[in-house]
């Protein structure tokens, strides 16, 4: 695993960016200070899902179960630095796995519970897991099954729920010896820039890349979202992302580490339950993906069902923000849309209510510099340095309008993935900017960036660059559309056009100019028009929710296959 070098860590630590407590050592300042507050609490639903009835556990009954784990890990076999792979939904024991691995210096790689033994093996192969982690029971998934399949001898299958099986390592009832435990953690000391995590890029195909991540780097991306969110000590946090990923590595649970607060669990996402869950848990923080704000301000019915009066802010990213969504929230509720947009690896732009006091602004752009006070304190400073260069490489971009990738560099970002140099010497520049795959323009008089689209995404319609993104965001307050995907259609004339795959909000077609008199009213390029449409009952998307744009690509293409 690739480790910073020390000048980078002397400096960082300077500026407070890292610092010497790992995460567990963050975990037992909270559980000491507020041993009876309520720390973590599980879904509702929990039962139907996974397995057992839903847990509240206070900081006292979360601090017994991490030591407990801490314990049963290292009378495994379980040892400091031992990689351990882990696919289980949002459920307290996968809270409570990390902060046990954190204690004793091991590492926890988190798989999507979507994945399966293609994308598993491959995983495997690369970090090499001591242990695989899975629950005996999950809803839509043999996750047992999956594991035996492809597991080495080297590899030891660990479990949490009933009926384990006669060769797996039963989690659920474990326990170690608490002086042992002492004893060990005294002779193995873990350092905060020791790797923590390796979690996996979204590839849409081919097997994920690794995205190592030590103590200090989650540290640093904290405030990022904790600052712009206006979160506070004891917050109530509704986290309905999967733990295995920045939004909710990264977004939420760092964010609960920094303020002491209590995380309510979600998983998988269901409205009903979300809104039933912000009713009785009252959060005042949640994340949720672009997709359902829009849907929830668009259904009158179901806003009429819930009390959103204990929120303050909402997260929301991995895709374009509609403005009239974020406008939408914040005139009629008072609660603020905050913009993330961030990866695995580290690049995480903000744009919170201080920094841009307009909704429609906030939607749509990101400071070029973000000035934030690190997690150890200090003095405030911008986390990261940004720059704009063409995808194919020449000078940097400093006019407006002109659509660059961006490159990044700073505390947060990773320092390369898991035993893959090529494609690590291919994600940096010879300076050591991490190149983020992400195309903007400078907008704003200069103070910002605008997100254009993913340079592998970019439509080439006659030589000329369009955004799906810039599409997709205009079609978000269209109120005919529950979800909407422009992506590159083979033209034997212009090279490429504009091809739309569209979800309808009721059961009818479209129109072709319903969706064009749309786009023009909000004056966007008639070059950039959607010229063909598609029906889809769903978009395909990645478990970060990202829209999977090859696939909506190679399904369109099927559809007109079909048709000649």
């Amino acid at each position: 695993m690739i480790a910073a070098d020390a000048k980078k860590r002397r400096r960082y630590r300077e500026q407070g960016w890292w610092g010497d407590d790992t995460l567990a050592d963050l975990f037992l300042i909270n559980a000491a200070a507020y041993p009876d507050r309520l720390a973590l609490v599980d879904a509702p639903n929990r039962a139907d899902f996974a397995f057992g009835d839903p847990q509240r556990l206070t900081y006292t009954q979360m601090l017994a179960e991490v030591e407990r784990l801490a314990g049963a890990l290292l009378a495994a076999g379980i040892c400091k630095d031992d990689v351990i792979m882990v696919q289980l939904p949002n459920i307290s024991e996968f809270v409570n796995l990390y902060f046990a691995a954190a204690m004793i210096g091991a590492v926890i790689s988190p798989a999507a519970v979507q994945y399966r033994s293609h994308e598993l093996s491959g995983m495997c192969r690369i970090v090499k897991p001591r242990a695989f982690v899975c629950g005996t029971r999950f809803k839509g998934g043999d996750h047992l099954g999956t594991a035996q399949a492809v597991l080495g001898d080297d590899c030891r299958l660990m479990t949490f729920g009933p009926d384990a099986p006669g060769d797996a390592f039963d989690l659920s009832q474990a326990t170690g010896n608490p002086e042992a435990l002492a004893a060990y953690r005294a002779a193995n000391p873990v350092d905060a820039d020791d790797i923590f995590t390796i979690c996996w890029t979204s590839g849409t195909t081919g097997v994920p890349k690794g995205v190592p991540r030590s103590h200090n780097h989650w540290v640093a991306i904290a405030p990022g979202t904790y600052g712009p969110s206006g979160l506070r000590e004891g917050d109530v946090m509704l986290n309905p992302f999967p733990l295995i990923n920045m939004a909710s590595i990264g977004g939420v649970t760092m964010s609960w580490l920094r303020i002491a607060g209590t995380m309510v669990l979600h998983h998988p996402f269901d409205p009903q339950v979300y809104l039933a869950q912000i009713a009785s848990e009252r959060p005042q923080f949640t994340i949720a993906p672009p997709a359902v704000l829009n849907m929830l301000l668009q259904d009158e019915t179901l806003l009429e069902q819930v009390d959103l009066s204990s929120i303050r802010t909402i997260g929301s990213g991995s895709a374009p923000l509609a403005p009239a969504m974020v406008k939408g929230f914040q005139d009629r509720f008072g609660i603020i849309v905050v913009n993330l947009f961030g990866s695995n690896e580290g690049m995480s732009l903000v744009t919170g209510p201080e920094a841009v006091p307009d909704p429609i602004e906030r939607a749509s752009y990101f400071p070029r510099e973000m000035v934030l006070q690190p997690y150890h304190g200090g003095e405030a400073m911008p986390i990261a340095r940004t720059r704009l260069v063409p995808p194919d490489g020449g000078e940097e971009i400093t006019v407006e309008g002109v659509s660059g990738e961006l490159h990044i560099h700073g505390p947060t970002v990773f320092e390369g993935y898991q035993a893959a140099p090529e494609q690590t010497a291919q994600a940096f520049t010879d300076d050591g900017f991490y190149k983020t795959g992400d195309l903007f323009e400078i907008a704003g008089g200069g103070r910002f960036y605008h997100f254009v689209g993913r340079c592998k995404d970019v439509i080439i319609r006659g030589g000329v660059n369009i955004s799906p993104e810039e599409i997709d965001q205009l079609l978000g307050g269209h109120p005919l559309l529950a979800e909407a995907g422009a992506f590159a259609l083979p033209d034997s004339v212009m090279g490429e056009r504009v091809g739309l795959a569209y979800v309808p909000r009721e059961d009818c077609d479209l129109t072709l100019g319903q969706v064009t008199d749309f786009l023009r009213e909000k004056d966007l390029a008639v070059f950039k028009l959607p010229e063909r449409l598609f029906r889809f009952d769903a978009l395909p998307r990645n478990v970060t929710n990202k829209v999977m744009r090859s696939e909506v690509r190679e399904r369109a293409i099927a559809m007109l296959e079909g048709e000649s």
